[in-house]
């Protein structure tokens, strides 16, 4: 039986999508929580390679929503047309991923871990929400001026396999692999690290 979706049903917008979306936005932050990710120095120390948390964390993440969705794939349990997919503007999402970077590296926080840190009581996560909504409101003010550019580079759903020549397993297979590396290597580096430092 393959699963239906609030995107498949065309009720994105129900007050039952909405109710799910809060609860499954608890419990991310719940677990964002336990990880750490409510600090702000703790998300940042990656920008400095002292802390990887953050990389592995949401890494391992990605590859197991992978990984999880191929199976259902692959055992007719969800229709891969039934999951909501954004389209790519290659050239504003460059340069919007850019400008998200340099403010999380400025501001300690991205908006959901701001939310997790604001829960958990930090002051400078309400300070950067505040920041966030202030550049959101300037951004809607602008936007006829920067209308062009954000909707420019439009490719559709571009997506890893499609773009280059790769098969849905292979792809999938690839990242495991890329994941096991970056882990290892992070691993190496924690080891060399505490060597020369004297904390073995």
């Amino acid at each position: 039986m393959t699963l239906a979706t609030f995107f498949s049903e065309g009720g994105l917008g129900t007050t039952a999508a909405f109710v799910w979306a809060g609860l499954i936005g608890l419990a991310f932050g719940f677990w964002l929580e336990r990880a750490g990710f409510g600090s702000s120095r703790k998300l940042t120390a990656i920008f400095y390679l002292r802390d990887f948390a953050v990389f592995q964390v949401m890494f391992t993440a990605i590859v197991t929503a992978l990984v999880g969705l191929r199976v259902l794939v692959a055992f007719g349990g969800v229709d891969p047309g039934s999951v909501y997919q954004m389209e790519t503007f290659m050239t504003p999402q460059i340069v919007a991923g850019l400008i998200f970077g340099v403010g999380f590296v400025m501001g300690g926080w991205c908006p959901g871990t701001a939310l997790v840190g604001l829960a958990s009581g930090k002051g400078d996560a309400l300070v950067f929400l505040g920041g966030a909504s202030i550049g959101s409101l300037v951004y809607a003010a602008v936007w006829p001026a920067v209308h062009d550019f954000a909707v420019s580079g439009a490719c559709g759903i571009c997506t890893i396999p499609e773009t280059f020549g790769l098969s849905p397993g292979l792809t999938v297979l690839l990242v495991v692999l890329m994941a096991f590396a970056a882990f290892a290597g992070i691993e190496a580096l924690s080891r060399h690290r505490a060597r020369t430092t004297g904390d073995a």
